[in-house]
């Protein structure tokens, strides 16, 4: 068997850590296991110096301030000695045969994700399985998860392969590298995993899931349910409701929309053109609320009055590059309380597949 690069980074999270290392350790084939330590204070360092394991390559992050997973995944991806790396989280357990399940449909040109199984912390989809195994590393028993998973686990579907993507994904580094890893506009993190999808599927990458290879996942503990960074199970901390608005708004400046996906994860990517904004009669909370929508490019000019300008006109300027695509010419129009014309209709979009 190929020889995966498993790349973990971790910030305050040695007990989860420390679940993800023996797991993938379990597994047939010893694999690499490349963690990033991202300034931890919990004691990560000290448990990694005392392991005895050849093929465990760490990073350290002196600190004091984090670098975040946008910086550290990329970081331990250039540094994998494999051709072959998966983007795995600390709060993650590899179920049995996980690389063998994954392994199978992996070739250039694609990126395998596994399937989560997590407990009710977050509202259950169709791309995940929602089975309590426990919400803390202490409730988790990882002999009674492997027997589900080999004895027990059915799939909620019929197909043993959708399409779609999350974490954990695993792809050759190479197709990885060529797109130039992940946009540090997003650092530390948040949406940093969306941004690099929409460009996987506009580079001609298939995104596939296995239904075979399962992952416990104990749900967002490296920022949003952290306890070191003040937030719980369940729980959001500070630092994650602040980097997620900021991030958000990034992504919708850089892509025209919010995230968009179907009902299996495949990204959903709208036409991206070059609009900017004339505001009449305006005031700083419209300007606040619009300008994300908006990246000061010549080709699509959109005027509006604040003070005939509405809620139904906001619902349009979110949904205004299907519009113009949809429009199909140069041209004026007027729809709602907004002037459009389009001086030059030009997609982006590829634009913005490497960083």
């Amino acid at each position: 068997m190929e020889k995966i690069t498993f790349v973990i980074p971790s910030r305050n999270n040695l007990e989860f850590l420390q679940l993800a290392y023996k797991s993938i350790r379990n597994l047939n084939t010893k694999h690499e296991i490349l963690v990033l330590n991202d300034a931890s204070t919990d004691g990560t360092e000290e448990w990694i110096n005392n392991q005895d394991d050849e093929d465990l390559i760490v990073h350290h992050n002196p600190g004091p301030e984090r670098i975040g997973i946008v910086g550290m995944f990329d970081k331990g991806i250039e540094m994998a000695r494999t051709d072959i790396i998966m983007a795995y989280h600390a709060d993650m357990v590899a179920g049995p045969n996980l690389d063998e399940h994954i392994l199978k449909h992996l070739k250039k040109g694609t990126v395998v994700s596994a399937t989560r199984v997590e407990p009710p912390l977050h509202p259950d989809g169709p791309e995940k399985m929602l089975v309590d195994f426990g919400i803390e590393v202490e409730d988790f028993n990882i002999d009674k998860f492997n027997e589900w998973v080999l004895n027990e686990y059915k799939p909620k579907h019929n197909k043993l392969v959708t399409e779609g993507i999350f974490a954990p994904w695993c792809m050759y580094k190479e197709d990885f590298l060529a797109i130039g890893g992940h946009d540090e506009l997003f650092a530390p993190q948040s949406k940093e995993d969306s941004d690099i999808f929409n460009r996987f599927v506009l580079n001609g990458y298939k995104v596939l899931q296995t239904w075979e290879g399962l992952v416990y996942h104990f749900t967002s503990r490296g920022s949003r349910f952290n306890k070191h960074a003040g937030g719980a199970a369940g729980k959001n901390s500070d630092e994650w409701l602040q980097t997620t608005t900021t991030n958000m708004k990034k992504f919708i400046k850089k892509w025209g929309t919010p995230v968009q996906h179907d009902a299996f994860m495949k990204p959903i990517i709208t036409p991206v053109y070059n609009k900017c904004l004339v505001i009449n009669n305006t005031n700083p909370q419209l300007e606040e609320a619009l300008e994300c929508w908006f990246n000061n490019g010549v080709d699509v000019e959109v005027e509006i009055d604040g003070n005939t300008f509405t809620q139904q006109d906001f619902q349009i300027i979110q949904q205004l590059n299907a519009i113009i695509k949809d429009s199909g010419e140069v041209g004026e129009f007027k729809i709602g309380n907004i002037f459009v014309r389009i001086n030059k209709l030009q997609e982006r979009q590829n634009d913005l597949i490497k960083v």
